[in-house]
């Protein structure tokens, strides 16, 4: 058994605060951009890899406005609509807390679709760029949710169970380790490990994420504590776990039609 003392501040300067969360956002971003330049390499190998890469630099902070305005938005329609309907200006307060992962991955998806679309370039090379360099940023931000005390999982009796004081001193499932490891870790290698493959067609890598990243998020539900002011829908389910489903479906009927098409041809 653990009892959980870290600090979510890295370092106080008093005025300023370096917390681990800022920082494994920052860490995600910078990160994903250095080796999301090597899957595009990977993935176009002629004349346009030099439009595909430098217009991915500009395509960065199009990503980063998808995560926080669709991570936030996400969060208000799919967990406390109410609330926020009623006091619109909260919803701009992002720093009280307040994201929705996949309220963020829509965000990026239609921020980057349209980029691509204006670009002129396949947005299916970016959409599996960004699905290959996501669970860098996913684990790391799962670790700092660990860090901060925050989705913490159901109670357990189990040797790794971890009591969080702020909480209450109940032994519970380090929910947090288990999706860093899943959605994070797991999660990097099987898609870093497909998209080199000689079968891989555009596409195909993105809407794996989906499902891969949906199952995944299905299990690890299964510890974690659902939003207080939320709970359970039908009893049993979470929102995030009802999300999680129809990205699971949404990535079957895709990728079928994919495939679908490819024999087409």
């Amino acid at each position: 058994m653990i009892i959980h003392n870290f600090d979510p501040v890295l370092i106080d300067f008093g005025i300023l605060q370096i917390r681990w969360y800022s920082l494994a956002y920052i860490s995600g971003i910078l990160i994903g951009w250095w080796y999301g330049k090597i899957i595009i390499k990977k993935q176009i190998q002629d004349t346009n890899q030099k439009n595909y890469l430098g217009n991915f630099d500009e395509l960065v902070s199009y990503i980063i406005l998808g995560v926080i305005i669709g991570g936030r938005l996400g969060y208000v329609l799919f967990y406390n609509p109410s609330f926020y309907f009623e006091n619109i200006l909260e919803i701009f307060k992002i720093w009280k807390g307040g994201m929705s992962f996949h309220g963020g991955l829509i965000g990026v998806i239609i921020f980057t679709f349209f980029f691509s679309k204006i670009k002129n370039l396949n947005y299916k090379v970016y959409f599996d760029t960004i699905s290959c360099v996501a669970p860098i940023g996913i684990f790391l931000g799962r670790i700092a949710n660990f860090i901060n005390g925050e989705l913490y999982g159901k109670p357990t009796e189990k040797a790794w169970g971890v009591i969080f004081p702020k909480i209450d001193n109940i032994s519970r499932h380090p929910s947090q380790i288990y999706e860093a490891i899943l959605e994070g870790g797991i999660l990097f290698i099987i898609l870093n490990f497909l998209i080199h493959k000689k079968f891989y067609n555009h596409g195909s890598v993105s809407l794996l994420f989906l499902i891969f990243y949906g199952i995944f998020r299905i299990v690890s539900e299964q510890f974690r504590e659902p939003d207080e002011h939320v709970g359970y829908i039908l009893g049993y389910l979470s929102v995030g776990s009802i999300l999680s489903i129809i990205m699971v479906l949404l990535g079957i009927l895709f990728l079928s039609k994919l495939i679908l098409n490819e024999k087409n041809r």
